[in-house]
């Protein structure tokens, strides 16, 4: 059993709109993204600040817990209120995440490890990846002292880290990891003067 959580936090301070709900081939990122999890997972959460944007979606929100801002909060926010005993996560400005790729990644959660992270461009990818309930009071302590870094977090679990290699196979360019941050990326990625 596991559930998944879509971060919808983030301050859209390069970017003038709420960044999950940028039309991409004339769908909003965050409907999208909503529609394929439901099909995969028991429950699907939406981590927000501002939970009146998003009630129109229907599914359930949580809001951070702790003063401090950033994914981590979010994610830990979410974990300390599921009973599954691991939560899949994504972000809502990834407006290409790969169903095969997410059922890959969510089917390596096992007892043995913390997360299961894969990696692109010789990087871990923390924002699609699983994470156990088990480790919420780690990541609490870990926010509370001001380290909020994902990657840094990761060094001190014991974490799955699935291969680029394994990666390309399912999703040959990375697809699943472009996230729409900026006008720039936006419209690299085909987007048109209108926005939402």
């Amino acid at each position: 059993m596991m559930d998944a959580l879509i971060l919808a936090g983030g301050e859209n301070r390069r970017i003038p709109v709420v960044k999950g709900f940028i039309k991409i081939q004339d769908k909003k990122i965050i409907e999208r993204n909503l529609s394929l999890l439901r099909e995969m997972f028991s429950k699907v959460f939406i981590s927000t600040n501002s939970p009146e944007l998003y009630f129109y979606l229907g599914t359930q929100i949580i809001g951070d817990v702790l003063t401090h801002r950033g994914p981590m909060t979010g994610i830990y926010s979410v974990l300390i209120n599921i009973n599954s005993p691991f939560l899949f996560v994504t972000a809502c400005d990834m407006p290409y995440i790969n169903v095969i790729l997410i059922k890959y990644i969510a089917d390596k959660a096992d007892e043995r490890y913390d997360a299961i992270i894969p990696l692109y461009e010789n990087k871990s990818q923390p924002l699609l990846g699983v994470y156990s309930k088990r480790i919420a009071s780690k990541m609490e302590n870990s926010i509370i002292k001001g380290k909020r870094s994902l990657r840094d977090f990761l060094k001190e679990l014991v974490v799955y880290y699935i291969n680029e290699d394994e990666i390309r196979k399912i999703d040959p360019f990375g697809r699943s990891f472009v996230n729409i941050n900026t006008i720039e990326d936006y419209k690299r990625e085909g987007g048109s003067e209108c926005l939402v």
